[in-house]
């Protein structure tokens, strides 16, 4: 019994890791998800084999339980709320590493890692480590998620000796794991619980709109290890090989996220981007003028264009304008233009967020470019159209070292021969920070919803 459970933890193992490679391509990504649903069923049906695991009617209940939830929110939910969404699921993986934590704690026996009073030093730093790790994934994706979802401001919050605090808790955490291990007291397990909720609390508040995308990254790594610390606690090689899975390549991600903003991951994580932008939005409206155009306008410059980029954002997402943008791409490519995708790699709420929405709309692949591919060909485009970008294509993070997101490297737009800016008024992105573009004397902005300006153009387009 015990070879068939390895084997088929075997073959998981290699599910989720080509699962892994898979998502790494738009192309294959489908291909990835269905290898990770493999490998998940294989996962589930080889411990529902273990000898010691009973109750598999009720374990199976709550797998149909959970299983019909999910199905429900994913069938449900908006695109728009697909980073929160995915901050609340990290939210459940810390939760679980801690409540699994107090579990092998309270009936050591069940886990074979010894006796009440009696459990192995090993064990005990290892639930410790998934403790802390799962206790500051769940308050961190707590915080994201609220700021995500607009119920808590998505601005930097800061108070005076933050960073001093933050390093007496880390202390307080190490001084309390150690305690624990000696005494093997329950309320010592409560208290090292509670300062890590708090930490994990204190290290995402301080982080701003800029920087999300990252955050959600790093929780996703956060969740990834704090489910490998449980996997030794429970002996459990597959776990340990997943978690490690999750967490190395979250990391990874988040790393290359952070190269791509020209952020230091440790200010991301430890402090966020300093914000000194005002929120007054009377100030945005008070800027320079600038210059308004409407539908027509617009596909009169697109029709006399032959070279032309789109940089999709959040303000797409949420208007739902993907599949507008696709029509108004087959009206010009049957005009005989040359259109392409700018993506940055921040673009949206989370890594990835507008590569699905293009791919929902069914926009080919080969017409989607990251940023380092296609940067320097906006110098030499007719038109850069902007549909609902704005932080990703401010050139105040190249020009004025006073801003928050200086030194993020952007979309260089500006550069294009004519850009259409479609926005729904001037505010500012959810980096806090106005945006120099709009009143460049190439750029005509578009205001109104993403959607229905798109569908305009792509009518006056068909017209002309």
């Amino acid at each position: 019994m015990n070879t068939a459970i390895s084997f088929l933890y075997l073959i998981a193992a290699i599910c989720f890791i080509l699962a892994l490679k898979g998502l790494a391509s738009p192309a294959s990504a489908r291909k990835g998800n269905w290898l990770g649903i493999i490998g998940m069923i294989i996962a589930v049906a080889a411990t529902m084999m273990m000898p010691f695991i009973h109750n598999h009617i009720l374990l199976f209940s709550l797998i149909i339980a959970g299983g019909a939830i999910g199905s429900i929110i994913a069938r449900t939910i908006n695109m728009t709320a697909i980073p929160q969404l995915v901050a609340g699921f990290h939210s459940l993986v810390g939760m679980a590493a801690v409540l699994v934590a107090f579990c092998a704690f309270l009936a050591p026996e069940s886990f074979s890692i010894g006796m009440p009073g009696q459990i192995a030093t090993a064990s005990l730093v290892e639930m410790s480590l998934g403790l802390i790790i799962g206790a500051i994934t769940f308050s961190g994706s707590v915080i994201a998620f609220l700021k995500l979802q607009g119920i808590m401001s998505g601005k930097p919050l800061r108070f005076g000796g933050q960073a001093p605090l933050n390093l007496l808790i880390a202390l307080a955490i190490l001084g309390v794991l150690i305690l624990f291990v000696m005494q093997q007291s329950f309320n010592t397990l409560i208290t090292l619980a509670a300062l890590s909720f708090l930490i994990g609390l204190l290290l995402i508040v301080p982080i701003g709109g800029a920087d999300m995308p990252v955050v959600i990254s790093m929780l996703n790594s956060y969740s990834g290890w704090a489910a490998a610390g449980i996997g030794f606690t429970l002996s459990n090689h597959l776990l340990v090989i997943t978690g490690a899975l999750v967490g190395a390549s979250g990391a990874i991600l988040s790393y290359i996220m952070c190269k791509g903003m020209n952020r230091s991951i440790f200010n991301v994580i430890f402090g966020g981007i300093k914000s000194t932008s005002s929120e007054d939005d009377s100030t945005h409206e008070q800027q320079a003028s600038v210059q308004q155009a409407n539908g027509d306008d617009a596909a009169f410059l697109l029709n006399n264009a032959n070279d032309i980029i789109i940089i999709p954002g959040y303000g797409m997402a949420v208007a739902h304008a993907q599949h507008a943008v696709k029509e108004l791409v087959d009206a010009l490519e049957a005009k005989g233009k040359k259109v392409r995708f700018a993506i940055h790699p921040v673009a949206g709420r989370m890594p990835g967020h507008m590569n699905v929405l293009l791919a929902e709309a069914n926009i080919p692949y080969d017409k989607v470019f990251e940023q380092s591919e296609i940067n320097r060909d906006f110098q030499t485009a007719d038109v850069a159209l902007v549909v609902g970008a704005n932080d990703i294509t401010n050139p105040a993070a190249k020009t004025d070292p006073s801003s928050p997101i200086y030194g993020m490297p952007v979309l260089d737009v500006e550069k294009a021969k004519h850009v259409l800016f479609v926005k729904r008024s001037l505010s500012p992105g959810y980096a806090g920070v106005d945006n120099a573009l709009f009143h460049k004397d190439n750029t005509y902005m578009l205001f109104g919803d993403a959607k229905e300006m798109v569908e305009a153009v792509a009518k006056a387009l068909d017209e002309n």
